[in-house]
């Protein structure tokens, strides 16, 4: 787990492609710029789907940590 600071957590374990990117996208909206968002996703394609979404849309993905049978991966909201 990681110790780095976050606004907001949603947990998306359990959940299918596109299932968590859309999910971390309607709480990046509703967050001001410069928060921390802590998404728990346990699909393998979220490695990738995360990483393409937060480049796409102007977020920095922070980290990517295993955690589990997912990742945990910190987001700020561009």
């Amino acid at each position: 787990m990681t110790d780095t600071p976050f606004d907001a957590d949603i947990d998306t374990s359990g959940l299918l492609c596109p299932l968590p990117v859309l999910r971390a996208r309607k709480r990046l909206n509703a967050m001001v710029p410069g928060a921390v968002l802590r998404v728990r996703a346990t699909d393998p394609a979220a490695v990738v789907d995360m990483a393409h979404f937060c480049a796409e849309a102007g977020h920095d993905l922070l980290s990517a940590t295993p955690d589990g049978d997912g990742r945990v991966y910190l987001i700020r909201r561009g």
